[in-house]
């Protein structure tokens, strides 16, 4: 295994409140994607989702608590430097997310809601937080007696800012204001019910969307249309083999490639990698095989920019697994992993 440090670095979000050790930088080694641990911070509890500025100069972090908040750190050579004291997002346990037209937008599952916060010259972030109430329910009393925003990401056009909501097996396509940050649903797509919608992907053409689901373990395929902000449901995909248990499993997020021929999704109690080969058009997602995750509970699917190596944050066993994969068939092989407590989201700078 190399050992030679690029100057890329990766963030380890974790959960504080298990053991996690907050954001932990790790050095990435460009041959053998191999991490190793750096530094950490617990500046902010349960950043358990991370994201990084455009620019590579800042990274911005959820805290999955009960009062949820957002927060801005500089990365500097010594690790992620807290620009300012975290930002209520008024919303409860942020899961998610994302940076777009000059916002941070989070998708918080208690509360059911999404929620705005400027982000300042400075890259620190503005308040208080414009919020969008997601309404609704589901067939599954356990988990979907309301709403639960799980995700949220802006299309490929920067024009429409989509919301997973895991309680109302649906996902909202919202036009956002530049200037308030408000946000206004555009239209709200049902997809099966009882299907839990999770995190969605889209494919590097930009007109097929995927959505995979937490609640049976599937990967809905979609059409997009950016000029009308349409998400159009095409059809379902099983990410288990037959004979698996899917009442036992909670697929967590999804990743497609580069050149949009693969995507791999990940399955928590299955702690398994799904490959899928998607056909040219990306109306069709075939399951090709499953591998397992390294360790147990893969909360986070993350891919290298270099498309050569897949990274598992397995939450339950606390690990970060890297995996090479075969650019023929897609099949990721387990190349290593590190320790990380908690581990639940992996991001690259």
């Amino acid at each position: 295994m190399g050992t030679s440090d690029s100057g890329q670095r990766a963030y380890i979000g974790s959960f504080t409140t298990a053991g996690g050790a907050g954001i932990t930088t790790a050095a990435v080694d460009p041959e053998s994607g191999a991490l190793t641990p750096l530094h950490s911070t617990d500046a902010v509890p349960n950043p358990s989702y991370l994201a990084p500025s455009p620019d590579g100069r800042y990274l911005y972090a959820v805290s999955e608590t009960p009062d949820g908040a957002a927060a801005a750190f500089a990365l500097t050579p010594g690790g992620p430097a807290p620009l300012a004291p975290a930002v209520p997002v008024d919303g409860a346990d942020p899961t998610h997310l994302t940076l777009t037209a000059g916002h941070l937008v989070t998708a918080n599952y208690s509360s059911g809601s999404v929620s705005t916060l400027p982000i300042r010259a400075d890259g620190s972030l503005g308040g208080p937080a414009t919020v969008l109430a997601h309404q609704g329910s589901g067939p599954r009393t356990d988990r979907q007696k309301g709403p639960h925003a799980h995700a949220v990401l802006p299309d490929p056009s920067g024009r429409w800012l989509l919301s997973v909501d895991l309680g109302t097996d649906s996902v909202r396509v919202c036009a956002l204001g530049t200037t308030d940050g408000a946000l206004t649903v555009r239209e709200e797509v049902r997809l099966r019910p009882g299907s839990g919608p999770r995190h969605l992907a889209f494919h590097p053409r930009g007109d097929r969307a995927y959505v995979i689901n937490e609640l049976d373990p599937t990967v809905t395929v979609c059409r997009w249309d950016a000029d009308r902000g349409a998400l159009t449901p095409l059809g379902e995909t099983r990410l288990l083999p037959d004979g698996a248990a899917p009442a036992q499993t909670f697929p967590s997020e999804l990743v497609l490639s580069q050149d949009g021929r693969f995507a791999w999704a990940a399955n928590r109690g299955h702690d398994s990698l799904s490959v899928l080969a998607l056909d040219a058009s990306g109306d069709t997602a075939t399951l090709v095989t499953t591998v397992h995750c390294g360790g147990q509970w893969p909360r986070d699917l993350a891919l290298h920019p270099d498309g050569r190596h897949l990274y598992a944050a397995n939450e339950r066993s606390g690990e970060v697994t890297w995996f090479t994969i075969d650019p023929e068939s897609g099949i990721p092989a387990r190349t290593g992993s590190v320790r990380a407590p908690a581990a639940s989201c992996v991001v690259f700078v």
